[in-house]
């Protein structure tokens, strides 16, 4: 089912956003306050606009409460990224995503009625920095302040041992939801595999169980 959305702020991160949610099939209303921009994006999204998303009447004009979700993905005006949700929440709408500049700023977000707020910058930065640590860390995503879910490749610690040898849960409070085997993805996945090596395991875990289990397990030394 297609869903309605509208992106406030056509920067890297918004404009990002716009491509991805269109190319999607999804009907995408773009907003920006710089007509550069909105030409930029006009047979991108379903309909650009150039206005001030900080005035109500205007964004009433457009049909801003008809969007089932709002990103609000403005860049550094971090006052008009605030009144930007005000409005949004005084108009009732289900479903706002903010991107925010600091920890401050989320605060402020998660006071006034964003449903969800998001740090691109701060987030990208902990996957790469795990990417760094061992080649054998794909990726990692952050679900909350203090858990996540990571993509690993099997390392040398554990070819060769079924998930019963390694005993992940009980030894470092992760879980194995998932191994990726070739192009097929293995959801909850028997005790008694035996890990190979080009194998990948997805496992969700508190963040400091995640780190214990990358030291012992994941980082060949």
């Amino acid at each position: 089912m297609k869903r309605d959305y509208a992106v406030i702020g056509l920067g890297r991160f918004g404009g990002s956003i716009c491509k991805e949610l269109s190319s999607e099939g999804m009907q995408v209303l773009a907003i920006d306050s710089d007509e550069d921009k909105i030409n930029e994006f006009k047979n991108i999204a379903s309909h650009a606009v150039i206005a001030n998303s900080t005035d109500e009447a205007t964004l009433k004009e457009l049909g801003i409460k008809n969007i089932d979700h709002v990103i609000v993905a403005i860049g550094d005006n971090i006052q008009a990224s605030i009144l930007t949700t005000v409005v949004l929440t005084d108009l009732g709408i289900k479903s706002i995503t903010v991107k925010a500049q600091n920890d401050y700023h989320e605060k402020i977000l998660n006071r006034i009625g964003a449903n969800h707020v998001v740090h691109p910058e701060r987030d990208m930065g902990k996957r790469i920095a795990h990417n760094i640590i061992s080649n054998n860390i794909l990726d990692y995503l952050e679900l909350s302040d203090d858990h996540s879910i990571v993509e690993v490749r099997a390392g040398e610690k554990m070819r060769g041992k079924t998930l019963v040898e390694l005993d992940i849960r009980a030894n470092y409070g992760c879980n194995v939801v998932a191994i990726k085997r070739d192009k097929d993805i293995n959801v909850s996945p028997a005790a008694d595999d035996v890990l190979k090596e080009e194998d990948v395991l997805i496992l969700i875990g508190a963040d400091k169980d995640i780190s214990r289990f990358e030291k012992h397990l994941v980082i060949d030394r």
